[in-house]
């Protein structure tokens, strides 16, 4: 006898069943395992097309289901069923929702707090920039960041988010055991041991095939409460993601960019059909605010920062122009760092450009530190980074 779970697999495995299909029949009968008792036409009879119930009927490969649950513990994933506790709220609401995800990682999936960011693969130097502010801001005030796994701006934003010790989900294209791109393996398991997930509702083994992004990104925009479009060409894949998150009546976002630049038609068009403008997390979070009232998001500590901070909700006074440095924290706290950022603009000022490792190096602070403080100097328009991780005096 099949356990409960291998028949989830088998419902969504019989010829002809999508995820409407899935969540007809489910919503109509209850667990799978009674839609298997059925017959055809007991099946048909929900709404089912013939040929399809009749599929599901008759379906009795359940042995290859049992030896993929099976191999799940060994590769630190789980099954996550639309039933479940855990099942992510704003993907259980869409018209089309996987029955059931493959989850790798300890990450619970039922916070609802979930930003998008996606874009283009071959994507600027500008463009990865913002990505990874974006990424790193949205984690550091308590949000999830989305994406994924993709070269250019999606792992830019992974990792913003990583630099924030927040939490971050990867929705796959293909098996969660299958790292696409290759050289992204480190990427995700930073990801993981960061208490993150990677995601896909495919089978494991199923290879980066390109018809599986389209339907992958459904369950990316789906998972959250608005999607980012950093840089996306006319033709771009992350134009699926903002037209699906619209049919999910998700928020879209666009980040703007040269009218010179083939690299942002496609995000400049979304903005002239009403995507909200971003130029920083403030945009993002203003235009959300509405819908996190009743639950408000919960500020991050950035790295080797304590959490200070009382909870804080996006109101029209997050504009303030305030120091992001001397705002982060109060007293001997913002004396240190102000002292740690003086220690990196000096060592700028001895060369007309410096690698990230020597400013690590010379300056005698540890890693996450200098990054945190790059970054918030290039904010304050006090250092410029320019390609391969040179960094100099703006």
């Amino acid at each position: 006898m099949p356990s409960p779970d291998v028949y989830w697999l088998a419902l969504r495995s019989a010829r002809g069943v999508g995820p409407r299909t899935c969540k007809l029949l489910i919503e109509k009968f209850g667990a799978p395992e009674k839609i298997f008792q059925l017959n055809a036409d007991e099946i048909a009879a929900a709404g089912v097309p013939r040929n399809t119930a009749r599929n599901i009927a008759e379906f009795r490969d359940f042995e290859p289901l049992e030896k993929e649950l099976c191999e799940l513990p060994n590769i630190g994933a789980r099954l996550v069923k639309w039933t479940d506790a855990d099942y992510p709220p704003n993907l259980r609401q869409i018209a089309d929702p996987p029955p059931f995800l493959f989850v790798r990682g300890t990450a619970q999936l039922g916070d609802p707090t979930c930003i998008a960011i996606v874009g283009a693969r071959a994507a600027s130097d500008i463009g990865r920039r913002m990505a990874q502010r974006l990424g790193l801001e949205l984690a550091a005030k308590g949000f999830t960041v989305v994406s994924g796994l993709a070269r250019g701006i999606d792992g830019e934003a992974h990792q913003g988010a990583l630099d924030a010790h927040g939490k971050t989900f990867a929705v796959l294209g293909c098996g969660v055991d299958v790292i696409y791109p290759a050289e992204h393996r480190k990427l995700a398991e930073a990801i993981l041991a960061g208490g993150g997930a990677l995601i896909s509702e495919l089978p494991i083994g199923t290879q980066p095939l390109a018809e599986n992004f389209p339907t992958r990104n459904r369950i990316l925009s789906g998972l959250c409460l608005g999607v980012v479009i950093v840089e996306a060409a006319e033709k771009s894949g992350s134009l699926i993601t903002a037209r699906m998150a619209l049919e999910q009546d998700r928020q879209v976002f666009a980040v703007p960019g040269s009218p010179l630049s083939g690299k942002t038609r496609g995000s400049n068009r979304l903005l002239k059909d009403g995507a909200k403008l971003v130029e920083c997390v403030e945009d993002v979070i203003e235009e959300l605010a509405p819908q996190m009232a009743s639950r408000p998001v919960a500020t991050r500590s950035l790295p080797n920062e304590p959490v200070e901070r009382a909870p804080t909700q996006a109101t029209s006074d997050t504009r303030a122009e305030v120091s992001p440095i001397a705002d982060s924290v109060e007293g001997a706290k913002a004396l240190k760092i102000a002292t740690d950022a003086t220690t990196i603009l000096e060592n700028l000022k001895e060369s007309e450009r410096l690698h990230v490792d020597s400013i690590i190096e010379s300056s005698g602070l540890n890693a996450q530190t200098v990054l945190r403080l790059l970054l918030e100097l290039e904010l304050e328009g006090r250092v410029t980074q320019h390609p391969g991780k040179l960094f100099s005096l703006a």
